[in-house]
């Protein structure tokens, strides 16, 4: 075997257990269904507070789902099966929701869902916490992270709207959540778009949280990132791999 034959055998080689290995840390690390961009760490940490997305850009809109803040922390994002809400604070009391996907987001968790799987949740299921253990116990066997939905009335519930005082700097939540307005909801009809991890805490995701849900009425007159709730009679929708 001559040396050329020698180092071009060597070279397919190195070539081949490099593909190798890049496939199999692909198939373990790689989550194709959900597309993170930029870290809410970052933001509250690092002041990182411009766009890292704009939602435009988003070409597939077919079965769309994602929610994350405003630029700037000026507002709070949702998109749900397609159509893109930002909501704004206008007084203690109001906001205004506009449909539009004009907008951008210094983090940003989105994914594409056709089918879904939908269970009816037991009365006993009351609270986000009572909500986080259960997806938790029904999905072991799931591709982590995923997307997914909620359905159905809440007797109370909180959200906020992030409303950063123009020119702040942040280097700790405490300062990302200046002039944030928060909202007392009863008795409402709602839909729930919600991203699950166990892994990206800090990411897309609160320190304390396998969850981030953004709420929107029925009649899309109020939105918000989720903060509490009590769950009157509600279904989920899991997605369907």
């Amino acid at each position: 075997m001559g040396r050329n034959t020698i180092i071009l055998l060597f070279i397919t080689i190195c070539l081949f257990n490099c593909n190798s290995t890049k496939k199999e840390q692909t198939s373990e690390g790689d989550y194709s269904d959900v597309n993170i961009v930029g870290a809410m760490k970052h933001v509250m940490w690092k002041g990182e507070l411009g766009s890292s997305i704009q939602l435009d850009t988003l070409s597939n809109k077919n079965g769309l789902y994602g929610l994350g803040p405003e630029s700037f922390l000026k507002g709070e994002l949702l998109i749900n099966d397609g159509k893109s809400y930002v909501s704004k604070v206008t007084s203690d009391s109001t906001m205004h929701v506009e449909q539009t996907f004009h907008a951008s987001a210094p983090f940003f968790v989105y994914a594409n869902v056709y089918e879904w799987e939908h269970l009816k949740l037991n009365p006993d299921i009351k609270s986000i916490k009572d909500l986080e253990s259960y997806i938790d116990e029904k999905t072991k066997q799931y591709k982590r992270p995923f997307a997914f939905k909620l359905t159905g009335t809440v007797s109370k519930a909180n959200i906020h709207i992030q409303n950063l005082p123009e020119g702040t700097q942040v280097s700790s939540p405490d300062e990302a959540h200046q002039g944030q307005v928060n909202y007392n909801l009863k008795n409402e009809v709602v839909n729930i778009i919600g991203f699950f991890s166990t892994e990206h805490k800090g990411v897309f995701t609160h320190h304390d949280s396998f969850l981030h849900m953004h709420l929107i009425t029925k009649n899309a007159d109020k939105m918000g990132h989720l903060d509490d709730m009590i769950i009157e009679d509600m279904n989920l929708y899991l997605p369907i791999k």
